[in-house]
């Protein structure tokens, strides 16, 4: 329970700030990830070499992430927000001059790093406001934000489609983007929680209960917690970074019907965040998620099987299947909002490993099966997260 009390008004404007965060990240991560079709081409990369520069992404958020939770306990969230926003712009202007205008995979790759370590510091610290807010709400409501990030998804990635049709080259793309969104940023953080209130909520009553960022790395739940959420993760970052190449390669779609196939999985995953608050708050969250999982490994196998138009259809019920298990986790992990900061950094660390492992592993995969075949991975996977589901079981004082 949250040791302070704020006004409805006050818990509301935080949540709309927290939307509005969130939505800002994922119209970020989409402007780049959008894109990767035109990287792939630009650079002459094969699946494997592509495999190896996305490992820039995941290399450069595994450096932020352990570190998020700690930092956003010391300065708030505001200001870590702001800190990954910036880094995050920087590394965009860098993928851009790399992609197009160096055509230099290094150049790319030192972009990806960046992006990479903006994101993972500023994902963990939106992800530590959210299960404040949620907190002080009183009701489930996690996946409302990670549905604005997928809302903000969907937008960046059917404004690429219309630039990759215009034949807007990438790096006007990304600078543009970079030159925007500190301003977008800084609107959305104004209504987060008062830092007194954050600082509050986490104070320890006792020396035992401190928050540390490395007790946390024993505690089994917590652990078990940060597996699910990679492979809920994997799940979601195999359709994110392969979807778009898949159809293309694998239909012979052109690159605006491939990002068309990524917008139909951001868009249905979206909508699944949206319906599944008042799906967890009936059924809890174990039986919904067993649902989702299942959902994801059929949907991937009719991307593979389905041929050109059912691939589209695959591509919802995938995107529907995906959409919980990320912010369940990060619920299930702040349960305890006193520990909620170093969970929640520990989880998100566990979970970007499947950003790290995951696009070299399906390079690999791709360059002897075929990049659509690799995406039978995710059925395997949901088998993983089908046993594991029950430790994001709600803990009741």
């Amino acid at each position: 329970m949250t040791t302070t009390t704020l006004s409805p008004e006050r818990v509301r404007q935080a949540v709309w700030a927290v939307v509005a965060v969130f939505a800002v990240n994922g119209m970020g991560f989409a402007t780049w990830s959008s894109r990767i079709p035109a990287i792939k081409s630009s650079l002459g990369l094969d699946p494997g070499q592509l495999g190896v520069l996305l490992m820039c992404v995941s290399a450069g958020s595994l450096l932020g992430l352990p570190a998020a939770g700690s930092i956003t306990s010391r300065i708030g969230a505001v200001r870590t927000v702001m800190s990954g926003l910036a880094v995050f712009c920087v590394g965009l202007v860098v993928l851009g001059v790399g992609t197009d205008l160096a055509h230099s995979a290094i150049v790319a790759g030192v972009g990806l790093f960046l992006v990479g370590l903006g994101i993972g510091t500023w994902d963990v610290s939106m992800n530590i406001e959210g299960a404040a807010v949620e907190q002080h709400l009183g009701r489930a409501i996690m996946p409302w934000f990670h549905a604005a990030f997928s809302g903000g998804t969907v937008l960046m990635a059917l404004a690429a489609a219309g630039l990759a049709w215009a034949g807007v080259p990438v790096w006007v793309h990304l600078t543009g983007v970079a030159l925007l969104w500190p301003l977008l940023g800084w609107l959305s953080v104004r209504g987060f929680l008062p830092r007194a209130v954050e600082e509050a909520d986490t104070e320890a009553t006792d020396d035992e209960a401190r928050p540390s960022s490395t007790s946390a790395w024993r505690e089994p739940r917590t652990l078990l917690i940060g597996v699910v959420v990679l492979v809920a993760a994997m799940t979601e970052g195999t359709a994110n970074d392969w979807v778009s190449v898949a159809l293309v390669e694998g239909y012979d779609l052109p690159q605006w019907a491939g990002i068309l196939g990524f917008a139909t999985f951001l868009s249905a995953m979206t909508i699944g965040r949206l319906l599944g608050t008042s799906a967890l708050d009936r059924y809890g969250r174990v039986p919904v998620l067993r649902v989702l999982f299942v959902m994801a490994a059929i949907g991937s196998l009719v991307v593979v099987f389905g041929g050109p138009v059912l691939a589209f259809v695959g591509a919802a019920i995938w995107g529907v299947g995906a959409s919980l298990g990320f912010p369940v986790g990060m619920s299930a992990a702040s349960d305890d909002p006193r520990r909620a900061a170093v969970r929640v950094s520990v989880v998100s660390t566990i979970g970007y490993l499947a950003f790290l492992a995951g696009p070299p592993f399906l390079g690999f995969l791709g360059n002897h099966v075929g990049v659509l075949h690799s995406l039978l991975l995710v059925g395997g996977l949901a088998v993983i997260a089908l046993l594991l589901v029950p430790v994001t079981r709600e803990q009741r004082d």
